[in-house]
């Protein structure tokens, strides 16, 4: 095991981070969705050693992060007119645009794809440790492949000791689910991840854009998913999660009766309908879909620290950030879905 260095975010620490970055390292920052775990984007070794870190699968590209709008240019050798639309409305924000990419760009971190995912934080540190760095870094979020990604530092100290070189603590993320992934390498834009750019927001900018149909699936196991999140089980507990999805009173009468018939199992309940349940531990969802997206991840990393064995669920899409929360609750639960 390596000596990982817990780094603040002042601006000696962050050029530290720099530092380690450009000599071939790995660093875990935050970001304004989850905590990232970052590499050169131009370094095939180092993107090698993320795989290594997380337990990933090699197959599953990572996104390029960049401090400025101007950086996509070194990754990207196309821009279309689309694509550019979404750069100057959400850029910095919570969205990924996949282009056609430059030879700089090795197949370590594409999976071997012609394209490349690229996004720019909206969060002051991870601009300035890309900066520091002085290259592209390329990351996936700064967890255990599988597990539910990090929102605060704790999350990256408990699943990276002693797998990375160094952690920035940058507190608590403020979207708390991943970005909007969205493909403009093809002549129409398709979301492949819903986030914290919603699927509205995207049409009222202009942008003709329509929803892939493995969002709130698996692709298949001979395919090879172009972006982070669309083959492997993703955002799970160690507890076994069922979500039950419809309406308050339906939901939770459904889930009393799932509670009697596990007796005996420490079961948890996320709840976004308020707390109606004996014999449960039970955590707050958030009332809003946006809400929910920020808490879900800490719920569900949560509930395995209070020695949950079960989680139930309750869902209701209420916003825009809707299909973002049950893209990851249904992969969390991997696929366990009880509509009522």
């Amino acid at each position: 095991m390596m000596d990982t260095k817990i780094l603040k975010t002042t601006e000696n620490d962050i050029k530290t981070a720099g530092e380690i970055i450009r000599g071939g390292g790995l660093v875990a920052f935050p970001t304004e969705t989850v905590y990232g775990l970052g590499a050169s984007a131009y370094d095939a070794d180092a993107a090698k050693k993320i795989y290594k870190a997380k337990g990933r699968p090699s197959d599953n590209p990572l996104i390029v992060h960049v401090c400025d709008k101007a950086q996509i240019e070194e990754v990207a050798r196309e821009i279309p007119e689309n694509a550019l639309r979404a750069i100057e409305k959400f850029m910095p924000g919570p969205i990924t645009v996949i282009l056609k990419k430059r030879d700089t760009i090795p197949d370590d971190v594409t999976a071997g794809l012609d394209t490349v995912a690229v996004r720019c934080p909206d969060n002051e540190t991870a601009r300035m440790l890309i900066s520091a760095a002085g290259v592209p870094i390329a990351a996936p979020s700064a967890n255990i492949s599988g597990k539910p990604s990090p929102t605060n530092s704790k999350h990256v100290i408990n699943d990276m000791t002693g797998r990375i070189d160094a952690i920035i603590n940058g507190g608590n993320c403020r979207v708390g689910v991943e970005s909007t992934i969205v493909d403009f390498s093809s002549d129409k834009p398709v979301i492949l991840r819903p986030g914290g750019v919603t699927y509205d927001a995207l049409r009222e900018a202009g942008i003709d854009v329509v929803t892939d149909k493995n969002i709130f699936q698996s692709v298949s196991e001979n395919e090879a998913p172009k972006c982070p999140g669309m083959k492997y089980k993703h955002y799970a507990p160690d507890a076994e999660v069922t979500v039950v999805e419809g309406e308050k009173d339906a939901v939770q009468n459904k889930i009393k009766e799932l509670i009697e018939e596990n007796k005996g199992k420490i079961i948890g309940v996320l709840a976004m309908y308020g707390a109606e349940y004996d014999d449960a531990v039970i955590l707050a969802a958030g009332e809003t879909n946006k809400e929910y997206a920020k808490n879900l991840f800490s719920a569900l990393r949560e509930f395995d620290e209070l020695g949950v064995e079960i989680v139930f669920a309750e869902f209701c899409e209420r916003d825009g950030y809707g299909p973002a929360v049950k893209n990851r609750l249904y992969k969390a639960a991997a696929q366990r879905v009880i509509h009522v």
